[in-house]
């Protein structure tokens, strides 16, 4: 058994796996990873089932310890600078910190969360199924809340096997896909204006909820109903007609109409999308959603065959500056090194 010690931890910073599921009927929200690609990539790099258990960070840096025994780890997700100790750690590579060795993690630089699986997964007692953090629920284990500096996380030892890499999949420039409803008839224009309209996330989200900032989305009736049933991605348009998405601690029924729901495939792309960036909707049907979802899962499911093998090494940057690594020339600012004599006019 090994422990990783929380040196310095963000407030966005908690465990997250798939999220509970089967009791949405009685209020319990279902919590979760905000990207479950980013969540299965970590966790393949390292040998685990896509939802393992992982620690979920949010914008912010953190920083971790291994103590009592060696483990293994991979980040995934929004891009940051990634260290162990003095080296380097490419973002998608798994890597082994032995005792005493920490983990530095910057803020994100794109994107907005990052996955840290451990291999064997973040040890603890499931509620509900789940190990998922939600704080205003008291849900979650090793502990209930956001992870804070000292706290201490076992996990298994890292085991004999390689480290592996998985090559990034490009960014999607495409609008994030909806599908219309179920109040969308509420709205009239107003679903012209919804599409057409270029949106930005506002500062003030968080993982129950996403708000947008863009052209005002009026309602015909008003903007209450009976409340009813919500999922993830749920678009909610409140009185001031700036809409939230509805995000995976969101509570489980609503009252405002909802003029839209964002597809199970782009979930994970749009809680990625930092404050401030514009990005656009598109209407889909729910076929073309069905064809997404079966993409995506496939794209999980393929995640093991695409790694390949990764051979780490110590570099030695100072053996390096010193070797001659181009021929006759050694040093560029040294020209006894480089000039070479003039050479005698070779006889045909």
């Amino acid at each position: 058994m090994s422990r990783l010690v929380v040196t310095n931890a963000g407030p966005a910073t908690s465990v997250q796996d798939a999220g509970r599921f089967g009791a949405q009927r009685y209020g319990l929200t279902p919590s979760g990873a905000m990207d479950r690609l980013a969540l299965a990539t970590a966790n393949a790099l390292v040998g685990n089932p896509p939802f393992t258990a992982a620690i979920e960070l949010g914008p912010f840096g953190a920083t971790f310890t291994a103590q009592d025994g060696p483990i293994r780890i991979a980040v995934a997700g929004a891009s940051r600078s990634i260290r162990i100790d003095d080296r380097v750690l490419p973002l998608n590579h798994s890597a082994t910190l032995a005792v005493g060795e920490r983990l530095v993690l910057s803020a994100a630089r794109e994107g907005v969360f990052s996955y840290l699986a451990i291999e064997g997964g973040v040890l603890g007692e499931a509620a509900f199924g789940s190990l998922s953090v939600n704080a205003r629920a008291g849900l979650g284990s090793p502990v209930p809340r956001p992870l804070q500096n000292g706290d201490h996380l076992d996990v298994r030892a890292a085991t004999e096997r390689n480290e592996h890499a998985l090559p990034p999949l490009p960014p999607s420039p495409d609008p994030i896909r909806v599908v219309l409803g179920p109040q969308d008839d509420e709205f009239g224009d107003a679903v012209k204006t919804f599409l057409d309209g270029a949106w930005t996330i506002s500062a003030t989200s968080d993982r129950m909820g996403y708000r947008l900032e863009g052209p005002v989305v009026r309602h015909q009736h008003g903007h209450n109903i009976v409340s009813d049933g919500t999922v993830n991605g749920s678009i909610q348009v409140p009185g001031n007609g700036q809409p939230i998405v509805l995000m995976p601690d969101r509570g489980t029924t609503g009252g405002y109409p909802k003029i839209a729901t964002v597809i199970g495939a782009d979930l994970g792309r749009f809680a990625q999308m930092p404050p401030g960036r514009p990005f656009r909707f598109q209407a889909v049907s729910v076929a073309e959603a069905r064809r997404a979802a079966v993409a995506f899962a496939a794209l999980l499911r393929d995640l093991p065959a695409r790694m390949v093998d990764v051979a780490h090494f110590e570099f030695n940057v100072a053996a390096l500056q010193n070797a001659n690594v181009a021929g006759s020339a050694v040093n560029a600012v040294d020209a006894g090194t480089w000039q070479s004599e003039p050479q005698q006019d070779q006889q045909p």
